[in-house]
């Protein structure tokens, strides 16, 4: 029995997020996404048949985000038709946005950092070695 290809998932999720960002980048007619929307990273199901695509928004409110997120949702449909198209895949993947709080998530971390390293920045204490040398100077 011929094995299988493990690696055709991921090379079919690399190819949609380059699909997907090239369609993002030439915009999107929906009034609603708005801002800078980024694909950060695409999960495909074994059987080719779903894809999960992550995006960041950048430049707006929360509120924003959520009627981009909306908005992204409502293209989904004719996207994956492009996809398919674009990638001459037999069946074209389900494909489905959610937003991708990593970035977020890492600069709140940074920030945090930066509010510690000014007591950090001064350096440690200088610690000394105890002194094992005899009196004699041994």
């Amino acid at each position: 029995m011929p094995q299988r290809d493990t690696r055709r998932p991921d090379r079919v999720a690399e190819a949609v997020r380059e699909e997907v960002a090239a369609f993002l980048a030439t915009g999107v007619k929906d009034p609603r996404v708005v801002g800078l929307v980024t694909v950060t990273a695409v999960e495909m199901t074994r059987d080719l048949g779903a894809a999960i695509i992550y995006v960041s928004i950048y430049g707006t409110t929360d509120e924003e985000r959520e009627r981009t997120m909306t908005g992204l949702q409502s293209v989904a449909l004719g996207l994956r038709g492009r996809v398919g198209r674009a990638l001459k895949l037999r069946v074209a993947p389900h494909i489905n946005f959610k937003q991708d709080e990593s970035i977020a998530r890492a600069a709140r971390i940074e920030t945090l950092l930066s509010g510690l390293r000014p007591a950090t920045d001064a350096g440690p204490e200088e610690t000394h070695a105890p002194d094992t040398t005899d009196d004699d100077g041994r």
